[in-house]
C-alpha cells in the first residue's frame, strides 16, 4: 500500500497523545475514588466489567487511526482496464471439436467457456473472434460490443470444419486482426514475418487460443505463427481442450458425420497436442492451459478474463478507511454509556 499524502501519517501521532490523555484522567478518578469513602455506593455506580470499560476506547482509537490514515489517501496496486486493449479468441472448430469427451461436447465447452470470458473482462475491452480448421476465418471483428461476439458464437458450429487443424495460418491471422485492431501493420501474412517487437500492438494486444488436435496443414508451422506473434509483442495463451482418449465416432449418429467407404462407423483417435499449445505459448510470453473437462476450461477463461485487457495500477482506498472509521466510532458511541464506569 502506497499514500498519495504521506506527510499526512505524521496525524497518526495523536493516536499515543489520546492514550496519555486517557491515563491522566484514569488517575483522577482513581484518586477521586480513593476519597469517595462509601465503598458500597461507589461499587454500584461504577458498572459491571473492568476490562470491558476499555472496549469503548479501544474503538474510539482504531477510528481515529483509520482516519488518520484515510487523510494520507492510501492506495493499493490492482488490476486496471487497459486502454486501446484488444484480445483476438482463436478457436479451434475442426471435426475433432464435436468430440463429446468434454461435455456436452469440445465445441460446446469452448462457447459457453468464452460467455464466462465475456462476462469478466472490462467493458471497454476490445474482443474479436477468429474460428478455425483448414483455414481461419474472421467470426466477429475486434470490438467493444460483446454482445457481438457472443451471437457469434451461437454460430460458432456451423463455420467449415473440414481440412485439417491450420494452427500456424491461424495464429498469423490473429496476429493481423490485432494489429488491424490498434493500427498497427497490417499487409499480408508474408510481410508480417518482418514485424519489429516495437510495433504498436506491444502490450496492447494478446491472443487466446484454443485448439484440441495437432497441426494437420496450413502454410505456417505453429511455431513460425509464434514467431510473428513473438516479432509483434503479442503474447499468447493457449488452451489445450481435450483428453488424451478423446475419440470421435464417425457414421450414423455417431456426431462425425457419415462418410462411406472411408471412415463410416469407425472411431477415430482425436488427443490434444498440449507440448505444442504449450511451446507456443512459452515462445511468446503467455501462458498455457490444459483443460480435460468443461469445468477446468471454464475455471481458465474465467482467470484469463479477469486478467486479459487490464495492468497494474493504483486505485484509491481511502472512502474504505474513512467508511472503517464512522463504523469503529458509532460502535464506541454505542457502547459508552453501559459499559463506562459511571461516578457521582
Amino acid at each position: 500500500m502506497t499514500f498519495e499524502r504521506p506527510l499526512f501519517l505524521l496525524t497518526l501521532l495523536v493516536v499515543p497523545l489520546a492514550v496519555a490523555l486517557y491515563v491522566l484522567a484514569d488517575r483522577r478518578r482513581m484518586r477521586y475514588a480513593i476519597r469517595f469513602t462509601n465503598l458500597d455506593v461507589l461499587a454500584s455506580v461504577a458498572g459491571g466489567g473492568y476490562r470491558r470499560r476499555f472496549v469503548p476506547l479501544a474503538l474510539f482509537l482504531l477510528a481515529l487511526a483509520a482516519l488518520c490514515i484515510g487523510v494520507a489517501r492510501p492506495r493499493h496496486t490492482t488490476l486496471v482496464p487497459r486502454d486501446r486493449a484488444t484480445v483476438i479468441l482463436v478457436i479451434d472448430v475442426s471435426r475433432s471439436m464435436e468430440a463429446k469427451d468434454v461435455k456436452p461436447n469440445r465445441i460446446g465447452a469452448a462457447a459457453a467457456a468464452i460467455r464466462t470470458f465475456l462476462d469478466r473482462v472490462p467493458d471497454r475491452l476490445q474482443v474479436g473472434l477468429i474460428a478455425f480448421a483448414g483455414d481461419p476465418a474472421v467470426a466477429s471483428p475486434p470490438t467493444t460490443n460483446h454482445d457481438l461476439v457472443r451471437q457469434s458464437l451461437q454460430t460458432i458450429e456451423w463455420f467449415p470444419s473440414f481440412g485439417g487443424t491450420a494452427i500456424g495460418d491461424a495464429l498469423a491471422a490473429a496476429v493481423k486482426l490485432g494489429q488491424q485492431a490498434v493500427g498497427g501493420p497490417s499487409g499480408n501474412l508474408a510481410s508480417a514475418t518482418t514485424a519489429a517487437p516495437e510495433t504498436q500492438t506491444q502490450g496492447l494486444v494478446s491472443i487466446l487460443f484454443l485448439s484440441d488436435g495437432a497441426q494437420t496443414r496450413g502454410d505456417l508451422e505453429p511455431l513460425e505463427g509464434a514467431d510473428l506473434a513473438k516479432a509483434a509483442g503479442i503474447p499468447v495463451y493457449t488452451v489445450a481442450l481435450g483428453t488424451p482418449n478423446g475419440v470421435l465416432n464417425f457414421g450414423p449418429g455417431g456426431g462425425g458425420g457419415g462418410f462411406p467407404g472411408q471412415f463410416g462407423g469407425r472411431r477415430v483417435p482425436v488427443p490434444p497436442d498440449p507440448e505444442t499449445l504449450r511451446a507456443i505459448a512459452v515462445r511468446t510470453g503467455g501462458q498455457f492451459f490444459a483443460a480435460q473437462s468443461a469445468k477446468s476450461l471454464q475455471s481458465a477463461y474465467s482467470k484469463l478474463g479477469s486478467r486479459l485487457g487490464r495492468k497494474p495500477g493504483q486505485s484509491e482506498i481511502t472512502y474504505g478507511f474513512l467508511a472503517a472509521a464512522a463504523l469503529l466510532l458509532v460502535a464506541a458511541g454505542l457502547l459508552s454509556a453501559p459499559w463506562s464506569p459511571r461516578l457521582p
